[in-house]
């Protein structure tokens, strides 16, 4: 038993860091431990409300001096505290616990069989008491929650591999909460810290607002992509404040008899005034809430309870404490009324997360996984541009299925527990990810997702100038953005590349999108115009919506001529310059373009509209010339690697006998070459040979001649 130290410390509570969720930890300032008296994982008492046990960590450096103490929405429930509160922290004594029973805090099942050995793995080193909430995160990242109905000896008890932990009956809440507390929502920190102010500022301290003479906030609209977080947001709202929750989809409303749907909305808003302060989550609400010039005839039912909404919202009776939470993926459909103050004060848009989101997301996700030495969430974070939280959260499971399948040879089907060290031998690797990777797309871009082709730089031969000018433009702002906010400039918006047919733009563009790591849209010029009016030029914005959203990303438009020709050069439609007027708007125009590259192919520039050629649309253009001698050396290396070649063959003599030709020739001799050795080797074989020895194939100096000879005919006779 640890001895009792005297000295106790008032200290701020804040919020803690996603990684250390569920694991008991409050984190302090080194110099704090030290007043206490307490060494780095010593058993301190957090007396709020409420006292409860946790272990002391030193915080991370940029956390010190603050005199705070970092506690997740656990510890924060089992002390009764909220953000911002203060705590008492003393040391306390404690003893290794014997018998702990837990009773599930949720009505779902809990499927453990009749082994708790491993829940008592998940919670060894875990300080508790009787009354206290713990949390325990299973292998594909699911939790369960628990309260600690009893524990022996009486008193603080820490569990040890010596614990015996039974689970039995339940303790569902009259209210049940969802479990879900900040520190599970990485990537949002300046959305939270909005819908904090919005919300549980008023609830808790209504008289800040009495004292400046304004009314509080009462409405919040969250919209952004799907699974980038917004019901998720709700219900830690949900569970940090001690506020009513109501919560209602869209579509529930709905009824099919004659003001049923008016008066259930009436409902849900009466029941939040009696049990206010009370906060309203209402999910899709653009399904009852649409623009009511565009609702038809037949709608009228969506009519009226868009009119009895804005009404409940800011009508003639004051609604009092009651907060509106709403959350769609698609605001330009609601009705303008509903998003004027008074009904919804602050509309929040939730993004795609960036670099350091989708970390603060993995490590969420991962916190409960045994992840293997390998795994990086730094360079799963890096490239995994376009993943909203959802996707991230599907790649992790599909890691952890992975997983499984390799294991399920192991698993006997009639036992009804699983062995322990078939548990113990559960790790999740990086190639576990790498492979999960290929079943999860990205939401944000799933409609214009490209599957990039592995083409690196070194598949790319000669062209060096040109390498260089994409690798400064698309590579250098991702790499080194804060060197570019130092020197005052922003990268450029866009690249044209122009040269002969088969002269590398399209394969320069692939080497590009591999090697940047950036989202990456593949554009074919004639696929976006259209016969309607107007298709055309909305699929051009789509593009650039979609971009924009999934910023840092590559647009690469291939033969961009058919798509922006010059305006007035045709007679037949206006098709065409309204494209290109779209087309010229989205590059710079008044919304600004940022994150966002645009790549363009052409070998026909001199069609191009001139608008689209000036700085600060097309800032680089780069002609690819013809291969010089040096140049054709590298792509014929490139197009040979792997061939058997015979010792005959002459790799400077073939760069100089295929003077004039472009890289797509030269790959065209390599590949007929093959083809006419393949010709030869066959030909050759015995009548009696029924397995060829491919040992002895090889392609020699002759099949190179004929080839050069046979595309060199093709070649000059096209040109010529």
């Amino acid at each position: 038993m640890a001895a009792i130290k005297t000295e106790t410390l008032t200290l701020t509570v804040a919020e803690a860091l996603p990684k250390d969720v569920g694991r008991g930890i409050a984190r302090m300032d080194p110099r704090d431990m030290a007043i206490l008296g307490v060494q780095v994982g010593d058993i301190v008492q957090l007396a709020g409300k409420r006292a409860a046990a946790v272990k002391a960590m030193p915080a991370y450096i940029e956390d010190r001096g603050k005199a705070t103490v970092q506690m997740d929405g656990i510890l924060r429930e089992n002390a009764q505290v909220g953000l911002g509160e203060q705590v008492q922290v003393h040391s306390t004594a404690f003893q290794e616990a014997a018998t702990v029973t837990l009773a599930p805090n949720s009505s779902q099942e809990l499927t453990l069989g009749k082994d708790t050995v491993y829940l008592t793995r998940l919670l060894e080193g875990l300080p508790l008491a009787p009354g206290d909430r713990v949390r325990a995160t299973f292998l594909n990242g699911r939790y369960r929650e628990f309260s600690v109905a009893e524990a022996s000896p009486a008193g603080v008890v820490v569990v040890s591999p010596r614990t015996l932990v039974k689970v039995k009956g339940s303790n569902t809440p009259a209210k049940e909460r969802s479990g879900t507390t900040y520190e599970d929502i990485g990537g949002l920190r300046q959305e939270l810290r909005k819908i904090r102010e919005m919300i549980e500022l008023p609830l808790r301290y209504p008289e800040l607002f009495k004292r400046l003479g304004i009314e509080a906030p009462k409405g919040v609209l969250l919209h952004g992509p799907p699974g980038c977080g917004k019901t998720l947001i709700a219900r830690a709202v949900a569970n940090e404040t001690d506020a009513s929750f109501f919560t209602v989809s869209g579509p529930e409303v709905i009824h099919k008899f004659y003001g049923e749907s008016e008066a259930h909305l009436r409902a849900i808003f009466d029941e939040a005034s009696k049990k206010a302060p009370s906060i309203i989550f209402i999910d899709e609400i653009d399904a009852i809430a649409a623009k009511r010039e565009e609702v038809r005839g037949d709608q009228q039912v969506e009519r009226r309870v868009v009119a009895q909404l804005l009404a409940l919202m800011d009508g003639l009776k004051s609604r009092g404490q009651v907060i509106v939470i709403g959350a769609t993926n698609i605001p330009n459909v609601l009705d303008p009324a509903l998003r004027r103050p008074g009904r919804f004060d602050r509309e929040i848009s939730i993004s795609v997360p960036d670099r350091n989101g989708r970390l603060e997301i993995l490590q969420i996700h991962t916190r409960g996984m045994p992840l293997a030495a390998d795994v990086s969430i730094e360079r799963l974070a890096g490239i995994t541009h376009g993943f909203v939280g959802a996707d991230l959260e599907a790649l992790c499971r599909e890691a952890a299925m992975t997983t499984l399948r390799g294991a399920m040879p192991r698993i006997q089907w009639g036992n009804d527990s699983i062995p322990p060290e078939l548990l113990t031998d559960l790790i999740i690797t990086m190639d576990h990810f790498l492979e999960a990777l290929k079943e999860v797309e990205p939401s944000a871009i799933r409609e214009v997702f490209t599957e990039v082709p592995n083409v690196r730089w070194e598949d790319v031969g000669g062209l060096e100038d040109a390498k260089r000018a994409l690798v400064e433009a698309v590579q250098w702002p991702q790499s080194y953005p804060d060197l570019f906010r130092q020197a005052g400039t922003t990268p450029p918006k866009g690249i044209l590349l122009t040269g002969h047919p088969g002269t590398g733009k399209t394969l320069l563009a692939k080497a590009v999108a591999t090697q940047s790591g950036v989202n990456f849209i593949s554009v074919k010029g004639p696929a976006l115009l259209s016969r309607w009016v107007g298709d055309s030029e909305r699929g051009v914005r789509e593009v650039f919506r979609k971009a924009r959203q999934a910023s840092p990303c590559l647009v690469f438009f291939d033969e961009i001529d058919a798509l922006v020709p010059s305006r007035g050069a045709s007679g037949d439609s206006h098709v065409t310059e309204r494209v290109v007027s779209q087309f010229l708007t989205e590059m710079d125009g008044i919304e600004e373009l940022r994150g966002v590259t645009v790549l363009a192919a052409t070998n026909r520039p001199d069609i191009i509209d001139p608008a689209l050629l000036r700085a600060g649309r097309f800032d680089i253009q780069i002609e690819l010339p013809a291969p010089n001698e040096q140049a054709r050396r590298e792509i014929l290396a490139i197009h040979t690697r792997g061939k058997p070649l015979a010792g005959d063959v002459d790799m400077a003599g073939l760069a100089s006998a295929t003077e004039g030709m472009v890289g797509s020739d030269i790959e065209a001799i390599c590949r007929r070459a093959s083809m006419l050795a393949i010709r030869e080797f066959l030909a050759n074989l015995s009548v009696d040979s029924q397995t060829p020895d491919v040992g002895a194939f090889q392609v020699a100096a002759r099949h190179f001649a004929q080839a050069v000879e046979e595309v060199g005919k093709r070649a000059y006779g096209q040109t010529g």
